[in-house]
């Protein structure tokens, strides 16, 4: 790939807002410890960080549209 089709891959659409933020600390810790737990006890690692990650981000998308 080439850099203009790479930077074609990442142009945002227009009417979706991507909000991450990270939660409030004991969330956030209770994330890491489950992800850690997990690697802990052999769970794959494809699947133990998607899932703490999900659980210490504070994801939000949200579809807009303009008024005409």
């Amino acid at each position: 790939m080439n850099r203009a089709q790479l930077e074609g891959l990442v142009v945002p659409r227009v009417g979706v807002t991507v909000d991450i933020h990270p939660r409030d600390l004991p969330i956030a810790l209770i994330g890491t410890a489950g992800g850690a737990l997990a690697l802990w006890a052999d769970a794959p690692f494809e699947v133990a960080v998607p899932v703490a990650l999900l659980i210490v981000l504070d994801i939000r998308v949200r579809r807009w549209r303009r008024r005409t």
